[in-house]
């Protein structure tokens, strides 16, 4: 498994919290962050899926 599938992962996890947070407190900055840490994290999984299906071959 790539690394980048690992940090992906991390990243999309870590904007969920961020997003959740934003909507509990109202504050749609950190709800907007999350969501563009949501959305780098899926970058990141679909480029080491992309990685992984090269190094196969």
């Amino acid at each position: 498994m790539d690394k980048e599938r690992i940090k992906g992962t991390a990243k999309q996890v870590g904007g969920t919290v961020k997003e959740q947070f934003g909507k509990l407190t109202g504050n749609t900055s950190l709800e907007a962050e999350g969501k563009i840490e949501k959305a780098e994290g899926t970058l990141r999984k679909t480029f080491g899926k992309t990685k992984d299906a090269l190094r196969k071959g």
